[in-house]
């Protein structure tokens, strides 16, 4: 097997898709599977492993740490042909991935597609809910030919079959259990950041609209004073609404900015809730960390997250876009502190479920399948001829 990943998100970029995304090759590399990356440069070339290929990219104008690729057709053409692909998987719909199905169906190459986000739905929060049909006309043209499509969650799945998308597979999602763990604990964290209050509420994620970080911020404003002076929030991560989020909230909010490895560890074990209003998801890789991290999870009931969180063994599900909601939970759950140490035992055994070798294998097995498949139909139409 040789595979070509044509993708919009890749390392050093920091989000859910490009973490699944570096997993995967990790795999690859372990199980000894041939793989060449296509990916828009974001960063200095040197920092790339030889199989990543970093297409020149601009910032995306409604989202500059999003990059749109400048692909050179030929040059991709040229590294394809000396690859000879057995299969190529596309990630992204846009200009990486028109180039890849532009190469399959060109060279009759079996190719496979992946859902990640739903942009549908991020269109809604920049104001631009008119061009939802266009998007997705866009997306059925794009799914309609090849081989599959995996999605992350059933929820995603019912999504696509909704909109007549068929070929469908279930593609989850993994945590590494000896990286998010409870053991990294750290009283440090607390003394780092001047942290006195007993609870240490917890977000990580984009601080952009389409996480509904305006729900944040009011769960933040209108906490009741009984509950206030007991919490301290940490947010973790970057993005366009850092800013008005800084001016907006109470003096019981500290900012850390981006965080990998060690740290992020050490910051989702030293937290006691993990708190995730976003209803946008497809799976919510961040939920499964804060549950191998130990952590109850109060998040929307929207999404892939669904499919997480189990309702009062694990955490909780909130009315979407409901702060209120939130709140009412939160209060429940910190005046209740052997429940909450109980929904974080039981959220550290099942993210113990969520092997990632277990998800990759059953990848790879597909990936056979429909490699194996078109060689079938390939071999018969040439004695039919």
């Amino acid at each position: 097997m040789r595979l070509a990943l044509f993708t919009d998100t890749f390392v050093p970029q920091m989000n859910g898709v490009s973490n699944t995304l570096q997993r995967l090759t990790i795999y690859l590399e372990q199980r000894e599977i041939e793989y060449l990356v296509f990916a828009p440069k974001s960063a200095p070339r040197d920092i790339y492993a030889d199989p990543v290929r970093p297409i020149t990219s601009i910032p995306f104008f409604l989202y500059p740490e999003c990059r749109l690729a400048l692909p050179n057709l030929l040059a991709i053409r040229t590294e394809l042909d000396r690859f000879r692909p057995s299969l190529i998987h596309l990630a992204t719909p846009f200009n990486l991935g028109l180039c890849g199905l532009r190469y399959a169906q060109n060279h009759s190459i079996p190719y496979v597609t992946s859902y990640h986000t739903h942009f549908d739905r991020y269109l809604e929060y920049y104001r631009m809910k008119g061009i939802i049909p266009l998007y997705w006309s866009f997306i059925k043209w794009f799914h309609r030919s090849c081989d599959a499509t995996f999605v992350p969650s059933r929820d995603t799945m019912d999504t696509l079959q909704y909109q007549g998308i068929n070929r469908l597979k279930l593609w989850s999602r993994g945590v590494d259990c000896e990286i998010f763990t409870p053991e990294k604990r750290n009283n440090h964290i607390r003394e780092q950041y001047g942290i006195t209050e007993p609870f240490l509420l917890l977000y990580v994620g984009r601080i952009a609209p389409e996480k509904d970080i305006d729900i944040l911020t009011t769960m933040m404003q209108t906490l009741p004073d009984s509950l206030k002076e007991r919490v301290h929030w940490l947010v973790v991560g970057d993005g366009p609404l850092l800013t008005d989020l800084r001016e907006q909230v109470p003096s019981n909010v500290t900012f850390t900015g981006y965080k990998q490895g060690e740290e992020l560890s050490q910051l989702y074990a030293s937290a006691d809730i993990f708190v995730f209003p976003s209803s946008t998801e497809t799976f919510g890789n961040v939920v499964l960390e804060a549950m191998a991290s130990g952590l109850p999870v109060i998040a929307a009931n929207s999404g892939g997250v669904r499919e997480i969180v189990i309702p009062d063994v694990t955490g909780v599900l909130c009315e979407p876009r409901q702060p209120e909601s939130f709140i009412k939970e939160l209060s429940h759950y910190i005046n209740n502190p052997a429940k909450l140490a109980s929904l974080g035992i039981e959220a550290r055994r099942v993210a113990l479920t969520r092997s990632w070798d277990a998800i990759f294998d059953d990848l790879i097995e597909n990936y056979t399948h429909i490699i194996d498949s078109h060689r079938i139909i390939n071999t018969s139409s040439i004695y039919t001829a």
